[in-house]
């Protein structure tokens, strides 16, 4: 219900608390599941104090109960532990100051956790963040290595030393965060942002040693696993031994059992891509070598043939078929011209002894008309009719007698 309150009439601080206490009173008693992370006994007090912290978020809240209902699970709950508490909210008016007043708390077994991490594999792969077609590839040589681990931690020195030995000149961009207990998830996951937002971060190496189950929790909590999983840059995780398998495992771009084979995995040996490089100089020496020889021995034989021993063997070849084709040609246009000039002769006698030259020179006369036509009868003049007289040896003018022609019987 709201209030009606004003600057001119404000509540007092202690009729608020004690409306927020009215309010919070009338809640009933729910079921809390949190990691305790501070637990106080007092000696001879009969009360215990904790503080019950969400792993996945930055929220805590205090939680109270009597000695006797923690002395209940003494045994197996201690701070770190992951436990599930029976309690009522509770104001304290004086101080202003939410807490839960547990009433029974029961610890979260290995095999119940185990049951989660399960149903949370399940949903999380059904959503496609551990499918390989999202994993990026890591460079073959990162010029610079982001580094998540515990601070002075064996994983960080094996990473850094195992490194440095394959590829002295590869860099390192470390962050030391928290990797077990509370702020395990908030401080990975920073770092790993942190790491992302560098241009010059080539890979990110999330490491730690191994641990029990509860110890690597951490590193299957749900905002860790989005948060890889929108990273632009390569995340290796390099989490406990090899049957460890937490969900970062799942998540990652690439799994390395520990984390010296993380640092295997992603800087290449110097000693062994020298050898590479040498034995591909001397694949390609060979092969070289190979082609070589092969065209050597191909010119070899190429010049072992006739036409390159004697070069000039083909041009003397087709310069004797010239000369014969030529020799040839000549000959029959020769015989082609003395058959012609053999045919021309007979050709000019037959028309000499055939033109009328030939005749007049036989003392033959044509007479022509003064019209120039030819006189061929008797019957073609006329008396006293001039007509020409054409000789071998010229021509000259007659005139028909006037006694007439007479033809020749």
């Amino acid at each position: 219900m709201g209030l009606n309150t004003s600057a001119e009439a404000p509540l007092p601080v202690g009729e608020v608390s004690r409306l927020i206490g009215g309010w919070i009173d009338r809640l009933g008693a729910v079921w809390v599941e949190g990691q305790i992370t501070q637990l106080s006994r007092r000696p001879g007090a009969g009360v215990v104090f904790m503080t019950l912290r969400d792993p996945s978020y930055d929220i805590s809240v205090s939680v109270t109960c009597f000695r006797q209902v923690f002395e209940a699970v003494a045994d197996v709950v201690s701070e770190g532990a992951r436990v599930v508490v029976c309690a009522k909210p509770e104001w304290y008016a004086p101080r202003g100051q939410l807490s839960l007043r547990a009433t029974e708390i029961r610890p979260v077994g290995i095999g119940e956790l185990l049951a989660r991490l399960e149903t949370l594999k399940r949903a999380l792969g059904a959503e496609g963040l551990f499918a390989p077609a999202r994993k990026k590839p890591v460079p073959f040589l990162p010029q610079l290595i982001g580094l998540v681990c515990g601070r002075a931690s064996a994983a960080e020195r094996d990473v850094l030393e195992v490194a440095r030995r394959r590829w002295p000149a590869v860099r390192f961009e470390v962050r030391n965060v928290a990797v077990q207990g509370v702020h395990a998830v908030p401080q990975v996951i920073q770092a790993v942002k942190e790491l992302d937002e560098l241009a010059d971060v080539d890979v990110i190496i999330v490491a730690r040693g191994g641990g029990s189950v509860e110890d690597l929790l951490p590193f299957s909590d749900e905002q860790l696993v989005r948060a890889v999983a929108d990273c632009r840059t390569p995340v290796v995780s390099a989490i406990g031994h090899e049957p460890d398998s937490p969900l970062l495992d799942l998540v990652a771009d690439l799994r390395a059992s520990t984390p010296t084979d993380a640092a295997k995995k992603v800087v290449p040996d110097v000693g062994e891509e020298l050898d590479r490089v040498q034995s591909l100089r001397d694949r390609a020496l060979r092969t070289v070598r190979g082609l070589l020889d092969r065209e050597e021995r191909g010119l070899a034989h190429a010049l072992a043939r006739p036409v390159m021993e004697h070069p000039q063997r083909m041009v003397d070849e087709r310069e004797a078929e010239v000369d014969a084709l030529l020799a040839r040609s000549r000959r029959v246009l020769g015989h082609l011209l003395d058959r012609a000039d053999s045919e021309l002769s007979h050709t000019r006698a037959r028309v000499v002894a055939l033109s009328p030259a030939a005749t007049l020179e036989r003392g033959y006369a044509v007479l022509q008309r003064a019209d120039g036509t030819v006189v061929r009868s008797p019957e073609d003049v006329s008396p006293d009719e001039e007509l020409r007289a054409r000789v071998a040896e010229g021509e000259f003018t007659v005139r028909v007698d006037a006694g007439g022609v007479v033809p020749r019987p």
